[in-house]
């Protein structure tokens, strides 16, 4: 049923929608990214400000380096020794990608991800997905299928099955450039 489930949620998101799938410590919340009228759904799914800015995951680095302007690459040299891991890092943002992406700062989080669905969903897409956790902003992050689909299962077009990572809590944020922790895990 889980590969069936990733092939749907992965269809879904490349025409359009809005999908709800397991991640390394909660459920999240994707979409392309840049499918300006799924970002502003999920918006008004979270009940989320707009600005905040999202974390893109993807099933490899190379399918992130287009949001991200590196005028120094080696800011890259500690997330990769990271990645695919339960680490997001914050990057300055490529102004060639839409702005709402990004937070107010000009900086847009983005992670490679170990856990295998979310993973297998964005080499499905064959891209980046935005990732955001399943729930309404402020709210505690959703850790089930079942709840999520009682919370948010109405708003969303689909949600996947599958069990999540062994995080506990939401991953790690660190700004790449400077190394600080934005949010510990």
């Amino acid at each position: 049923m889980t590969a069936i489930d990733i092939a749907n949620g992965a269809r879904i998101i490349s025409r359009g929608g809005v999908v709800a799938y397991p991640t390394e410590a909660c459920f999240g919340i994707g979409c392309d990214p840049a499918n300006r009228l799924a970002v502003k759904r999920i918006l008004k799914i979270k009940e989320r400000p707009a600005g905040m800015g999202f974390i893109l995951i993807a099933d490899n680095v190379n399918r992130l380096l287009p949001y991200l302007n590196l005028t120094n690459e080696l800011i890259l040299m500690e997330p990769l020794a990271t990645w695919p891991g339960p680490y997001t890092w914050i990057f300055p943002a490529n102004l060639r990608h839409p702005a709402r992406l990004a937070g107010k700062n000009g900086k847009i989080a983005v992670r490679v991800t170990a856990h295998p669905l979310a993973a297998r969903l964005c080499m499905l897409v064959r891209g980046a997905i935005v990732s955001t956790s399943a729930n309404r902003h402020r709210m505690a992050p959703i850790k089930s299928y079942l709840h999520t689909q009682r919370q948010l299962g109405a708003e969303l077009d689909f949600v996947v099955r599958g069990p999540l990572g062994n995080q506990k809590n939401p991953t790690s944020i660190r700004d790449a450039e400077t190394g600080a922790t934005i949010r510990a895990a």
